[in-house]
């Protein structure tokens, strides 16, 4: 079959690069001087600032609907999309919608109007945590410090999702609660651990989930599902109240279908200040990829679709340098191959061992082979293998050098549920070629869809230092194209629905004026906003804000405008036309006509407001 590749069809945005911290909305942060902390590469190269702030996040409501309309709306979703394997527990719609009600009447709270879901292995209080494993349930006291963080911040848990038991695997098939199928092709694996909580994303039950990564369950599942996997600096993210695979490698990760979403969650799921950022050299990001032959066998048409990731970053001012990859794969053969698979041993062996003499009921048995062979792998072993390890990250950050990221494909492929169950041992260590070391390494990485190959997405990743999560999301930010928007009233800066904007990375690039041929009515909705109508020769010049923002970002916006606004081409001053929102004709029946107040900011200035 002849291979197709596209590029561009599943987007997502980046980090504004003139904000500090995560997106929520604009904020600077302080380092204890009394100026905000800021970090340039250069007048003419990248900027980039701290991770996070310490202390009260000064952010406000940003929410697409109020909490009750989305939770309703997801549970239609659920329904609809008739995935049950997806869940381990879904909470009841009603002790959800009560919930939701709660955040609705209380103060704003950044994530409210959010839903999201928790990979199965995470504590959610009022709900078992499994692991995938039924006899392994516990009933915790109290959510996990993440999911407390999130829900703190006004997001609402519909439940866990399902997993490869014990967080085991990279392909999502082995659960006693079934195979998670590909959001985008059903015969496909929808890629693991985490793959209940990444396929519930990429099908739009929720906003974003949780998942976890030791060796790449949180960024394989986000690049078979078109969607983003942000994997944090360890130790970034509290791993309390998380069944443990590897305790000293484990991540808590968020997968969301754009990158502004995935990095607001984390934001309140992280704890402190990160150290200072590593310092770089001034000029444009550096990203290193290695020789093709390097990366061994990949399926048909993902070395193309690979290359032209690379030949996007460098079209767009990204300086591109070779790296011998050598280290990194040879590490990453270690993660199963070598000593270190016996802290799986350590965390769940004793159990896995007493369910067998039991009978082994709900145990899959490919985990329980990994986990039992561990238990005999000798400690002598485990210490040439941290000598072996210390030698190979010294290597590899010796090829990294002073770049900022290494560019990889995020798997060599994405096998079928058949393949997977004809090879599950093969297949599943296939799939980490390139994902297995970054934990080894204490590494940052962040999973980015890059378009299409044969039907299915293609995902890359890049990965750098510890602590650099921010920086990688911004190179990340070069791979998608944006577009603009032009606004007149209730998305302005500073108005009612701008937190929309913000909250999808949107950033404000200037201010402007429409041509001088339309007019503005003030509409009788609620929030109150304006209506721009073009009339041609009667009409004048209405002052407007341009945004950028990622075309998905966009999209979803449009998803939740309601009538009577549209979006339609918005001629400015400058005769360039842009998108922007419009209005329906019938809505100005009743309206006042405003237009001679130059902007929807004046015309509420002089009223009072």
């Amino acid at each position: 079959m002849a291979t197709r590749w596209r590029r561009g069809r599943r987007c997502w945005s980046s980090v504004p690069p003139t904000e500090s911290g995560w997106p929520s909305v604009p904020r600077t942060e302080s380092d204890g001087s009394s100026g905000p902390r800021t970090e340039s590469g250069g007048s003419s190269g990248p900027r980039t600032e701290s991770c996070r702030s310490q202390g009260p996040r000064n952010e406000t409501r940003n929410r697409m609907t109020d909490a009750l309309t989305r939770v309703r709306a997801a549970y239609a979703r659920i329904e609809a999309v008739d995935r049950p394997e997806i869940w381990i527990n879904l909470r009841p719609q009603e002790e959800v919608e009560a919930e939701a009600r709660a955040v609705d009447a209380g103060e704003g709270l950044p994530l409210a109007g959010r839903v999201f879901a928790v990979k199965g292995n995470i504590d959610v209080a009022g709900l078992p945590t499994t692991a995938g494993c039924p006899a392994y349930a516990y009933h915790p006291d109290e959510d996990a410090p993440v999911v407390a963080r999130l829900r703190a911040a006004g997001a609402i848990v519909l439940g866990t999702t399902n997993l490869d038991q014990f967080a085991t695997g990279l392909v999502g098939t082995r659960s006693p609660h079934g195979a998670v199928r590909n959001a985008h092709d059903p015969s496909r694996i929808s890629g693991g651990s985490s793959s209940g909580s990444a396929v519930a994303v990429a099908l739009g039950l929720v906003d974003f989930a949780l998942g976890t990564d030791t060796a790449g369950s949180g960024r394989v599942p986000a690049a078979f599902n078109g969607i983003v996997g942000l994997k944090p600096t360890r130790g970034l993210v509290p791993t309390t109240g998380v069944v443990p695979a590897c305790a000293s490698l484990d991540c808590v990760t968020v997968f969301a279908r754009t990158l502004p979403e995935a990095e607001q969650a984390l934001s309140h799921m992280a704890t402190g200040t990160p150290p200072a950022l590593p310092g770089r050299a001034p000029g444009p990001w550096r990203i290193a990829v290695p020789p093709l032959d390097q990366l061994g066998e990949l399926d048909e048409g993902w070395a193309e679709a690979y290359e032209a990731a690379v030949a996007q970053l460098s079209a767009s001012g990204a300086e591109i340098r070779t790296l011998d990859l050598t280290p990194f794969t040879e590490a990453a053969a270690m993660l199963y191959e070598g000593a270190f698979v016996a802290e799986r041993y350590t965390a769940v062996g004793s159990f896995v061992d007493k369910l067998l003499t039991e009978g082994g009921e709900g145990l899959d048995p490919t985990v329980a082979g990994i986990i039992t062979r561990a238990r005999d792998i000798p400690a002598h072993q485990l210490y040439a293998d941290m000598d072996r390890l210390s030698s190979l990250r010294t290597r590899a950050l010796t090829e990294l050098s002073d770049a900022d990221a290494l560019l990889l494909p995020t798997t060599p492929g994405h096998p079928t549920l058949a393949e997977v169950a004809a090879a599950p041992l093969s297949t599943n260590a296939r799939l980490g070629r390139f994902t297995n070391s970054t934990n080894l390494f204490d590494l940052a990485a962040v999973a980015v869809p890059a378009g299409e190959v044969n039907g299915l997405p293609f995902g890359v990743m890049l990965i750098g230092p510890a602590f650099t999560d921010e920086r990688l999301a911004r190179m990340a930010g070069l791979l998608q194209p944006e577009t603009r928007l032009a606004v007149v009233g209730a998305h302005l800066s500073g108005q009612p629905l701008n937190p929309q904007l913000l909250g999808l990375g949107a950033r404000l690039e200037r201010t402007t004026t429409t041509a001088a041929a339309y007019r503005l009515y003030a509409l009788r909705t609620t929030p109150p906003k304006p209506g721009l109508v073009h009339v041609g020769k009667e009409g004048a010049a209405i002052e407007t804000e341009i945004w950028r923002l990622a075309a998905e970002g966009l999209g979803r916006l449009l998803s939740t405008l309601p009538r009577p606004m549209t979006l339609g081409s918005v001629e400015l001053a400058d005769g360039s036309r842009i998108p922007g929102f419009l209005c329906e004709p019938a809505a100005l029946t009743d309206a006042e006509d405003i237009t001679r107040h130059g902007s929807w900011r004046n015309y509420l200035k002089r009223r009072g407001h």
